[in-house]
């Protein structure tokens, strides 16, 4: 029983211990949106007209910034996408990633059930100071909630856009 206690310990003072190094890295690594983002109209590629404000007015959105060359994103654009059909309020932004045709190819014609805009140049990237790819940030009515960088699972990505969204 001793021992079990013991490895217990051990185990949650690691799960500590990657929980403190996230949250550092985040930090280190946080994006800031520029000044009225909220309202600044963008466009999808499937030509639709839109804000963050109007997006995250009734539900948290998710921003999901990736790019076709970053590996970890392959798993998490995965799990965005599953995110966005099983009803989340989700809002990718894709840089470097080539034209919108070479993006709904990569997204495997997903697209369609979440607003993507495609940032070629990765402008609105440098705008935003996205640094690490990927960066997730949860927006509740025109407001930055939370941010995340790097690999994060499924169920911490719902957990950020759903438990924790509801305490703000």
């Amino acid at each position: 029983m001793a021992d079990f206690r013991k490895n217990l310990r051990a185990f949650f003072l690691l799960l500590l211990l990657i929980v403190l190094v996230s949250w550092l890295l985040d930090l280190l690594h946080a994006p800031k949106a520029p000044q009225g983002f909220a309202q600044q109209p963008f466009h999808t590629i499937d030509g639709r007209k839109l804000t963050i404000a109007a997006l995250s007015a009734k539900k948290p959105l998710l921003i999901y910034f990736w790019s076709r060359d970053c590996g970890v994103c392959r798993y998490t654009t995965r799990n965005i996408l599953s995110q966005a059909a099983s009803g989340e309020n989700v809002l990718i932004v894709t840089q470097r990633s080539g034209d919108d045709i070479q993006v709904v190819r990569l997204l495997q014609g997903r697209h369609l059930t979440v607003p993507v805009i495609n940032d070629p140049t990765g402008a609105m990237a440098k705008q935003w100071q996205v640094s690490v790819l990927p960066t997730m940030l949860v927006v509740i009515k025109g407001r930055i909630i939370l941010y995340t960088t790097g690999w994060t699972s499924d169920w911490g990505t719902r957990l950020r856009t759903g438990w924790v969204a509801k305490w703000y």
